[in-house]
């Protein structure tokens, strides 16, 4: 076992200790994003609210990490990892605990989507960071990557099973009460924790920089969550403010006007941190880092396969309860088949990392996705059987477990480790805008549709589909070597950001020598 220089980690025991907690968090935070897909009709009746009300609730989970998860993994900067993770799963755990009690939406809202949202930005970018720090050895490190990967993604595949158990048999609450058992199991794992010491000079916290990106970001989700109700392209209603009708019936959809006042903001937020870097101040985040075309491409890959994860969970569970009139445990068995994948795929993450590049292995993983949803496309849709799409899910699994460790190892290896609390932050927040616009955009397309015919649930998977071929195609144009480039005159900033280092060796054709198999 390798140590880091920062403080690390030296015998497989204390890696063990150190990493199941944070593989554990990292479960729990996946699974509760995705056990809710299956308990949605259930929680509707209960709450006395409608589907796309839950979907909201769903989408604004994952939204509320994905907008708050850079200024969190800032915090890890300047309060420390260990402290910034024992915060987050308090904050969660209460919200989960909230959220179990629940009485209405609005309750569930504030319990599910903003506390336990808020936990995990706080805690989520601790787990990547000590991974990277306490592991300094290429091929270790991988490993480690490839068990919180794999923690991830098993849970947001077994999340539809475990979910549609305990809501069948128990109560939907009880998955809530089961996540705050777990959170304070983590807790106490997590006292042993090696948290590598902080540099004495802290950065500052771009407060200004915070709210604008979490604006942004908040705008263009909620535009997209709008096109259920006004649709995309024409106005299916009056779109009114205060009493007002801004647009009327028939005119431009309202959600461009949210999508713009987003790209508004965020164009606001990125003129703000060149603001700052140019007069010496520390940024929430550095356009540096998205300077490196390897980095990008690998976020771009992690942004599209957590958006077809989760908006092919969502789909698949809202038209199994909704067209065929399945059990919150009759979903999850029907979900079965991918988790089954992921499990499998994440099983051989380490060997497959010995054998092939990052690279490869993320261009194989969007291949068996898109290989998946070409099955569905081919099957017949029967009102009595789902056996044809078992190969479909299988495949989509096993493709999603191949090319979660690989993603994530291929952008966080990019970066010295300086910035790990940056690229994490980063990483962290493109993967959970996937999974907001993943929900947000498949819900969009099956909210209040009916039909025999199933025909919203196929153009849903249509786009899900199209969305993979668009992360096959960006794994093909990762680099195959060498290390990534500022642009020809481009300086690292102000703050003195070093550029992305020297390709990792497992980014080549060819294995890494040394890697273990």
């Amino acid at each position: 076992m390798t140590s880091s220089r920062t403080g690390g980690v030296s015998t497989a025991s204390a890696a063990r200790a150190v990493v199941l907690p944070l593989a554990l968090a990292q479960f729990i935070c996946s699974f509760a994003g995705s056990n809710m897909n299956v308990a949605i009709s259930t929680i509707a009746d209960d709450l006395d609210t409608s589907v796309t009300g839950i979907q909201t609730t769903i989408t604004l989970f994952t939204l509320t990490m994905a907008a708050l998860m850079i200024p969190g993994s800032k915090l890890t900067d300047i309060w420390g990892r260990k402290v910034c993770f024992i915060a987050g799963l308090v904050v969660y755990g209460a919200g989960a605990l909230l959220a179990a009690l629940a009485q209405n939406v609005t309750t569930l809202t504030i319990g599910y989507s903003l506390l336990e949202g808020i936990g995990s930005a706080l805690l989520i970018p601790p787990i990547y960071i000590l991974v990277t720090l306490l592991f300094s050895d290429v091929s270790t490190r991988a490993k480690y990557f490839g068990v919180v990967s794999g923690a991830a993604g098993i849970g947001a595949a077994a999340g539809p099973l475990i979910g549609g158990l305990i809501t069948s048999y128990i109560s939907w609450r009880a998955s809530f009460i089961l996540q705050v058992l777990v959170v304070a199991a983590i807790a106490l794992l997590a006292r042993h924790l090696v948290d590598p010491p902080l540099p004495d000079q802290r950065p500052s916290f771009d407060g200004l920089g915070a709210v604008l990106s979490a604006v942004g970001l908040f705008f263009v989700v909620f535009g997209v969550l709008q096109t259920g109700t006004y649709g995309w392209f024409t106005a299916k209603q009056d779109f009114s403010v205060a009493g007002t009708v801004v647009i009327s019936q028939g005119g431009i959809s309202p959600v461009w006007l949210f999508v713009a006042v987003g790209a508004v903001v965020l164009l606001l937020f990125f003129l703000h941190v060149r603001s700052r870097e140019k007069g010496g101040r520390t940024p929430l985040v550095s356009i540096s880092l998205f300077r490196g075309r390897t980095s990008n491409l690998g976020l771009l890959t992690q942004n599209l396969q957590w958006l077809v994860l989760l908006g092919s969970s969502f789909v698949l569970s809202v038209y199994l309860q909704q067209e065929r009139g399945y059990s919150a445990i009759g979903t999850g068995l029907v979900l079965l088949p991918a988790t089954v994948g992921v499990l499998l795929a994440s099983a051989a993450a380490q060997r497959m990392a010995g054998r092939h590049s990052q690279r490869r292995l993320i261009r194989m993983g969007f291949g068996g996705v898109v290989v998946g949803f070409a099955l569905f496309a081919l099957v017949r849709v029967d009102s009595t059987a789902v056996w044809p799409l078992v190969p479909g899910l299988f495949i989509m699994g096993v493709g999603v477990g191949i090319m979660l460790t690989a993603s994530v190892n291929l952008v966080q290896s990019a970066w010295p480790e300086e910035v790990q609390g940056d690229i994490s932050g980063v990483s962290r927040s493109v993967s959970n805008l996937g999974s907001s616009l993943g929900v947000a955009i498949a819900g969009s397309i099956v909210a209040g549709a009916s039909g025999s015919l199933g025909k919203p649930f196929a153009v849903a998977i249509a786009v899900l589909g199209a969305f993979a071929m668009v992360g096959w195609i960006a794994a093909l144009l990762i680099p195959s070597a060498g290390p990534d480039r500022t642009p020809s005159g481009g300086t690292p900033g102000a703050t003195g950001l070093p550029r992305p280092r020297a390709a990792d060796p497992s980014l080549e054709g060819d294995p890494p020598v040394g890697s273990p198999s």
